[in-house]
């Protein structure tokens, strides 16, 4: 499908890997994992990257930067932000919260 100015529209693959290589590029640090991809209406995506900040020794200790990146209708970066930081072998307090109750 073509969107206002032809070109085709991006594929939620298309842009994580955008995303993933993009911010590589912008921060040099290696990623992790793609933890989520989001449709930001009909302008673009929303990808949730995870970074090696600092590597260490054993790799569980490694410290985790969760990265937030934006990115326009043709897989362009419009922003990044830094969500949190945390060790590679704990886990989310969030989610360890949820699945308390």
């Amino acid at each position: 499908m073509a969107n206002s100015n032809g070109s085709k529209k991006l594929a939620p693959l298309d842009a994580a890997r955008l995303a993933q290589r993009q911010v590589e590029e912008l921060f040099g640090k290696p990623t992790d994992a793609i933890s989520g991809i989001a449709r930001n209406g009909t302008r673009g995506w929303t990808v949730t990257v995870e970074l090696v900040e600092l590597e260490r020794v054993p790799e569980t200790t490694s410290l985790i930067g969760s990265y937030e990146v934006q990115l326009d209708g043709n897989g362009a970066l419009i922003a990044a932000r830094r969500l949190r930081r945390y060790p590679r072998n704990q886990a989310d307090p969030v989610q360890r919260k949820e699945d308390e109750s």
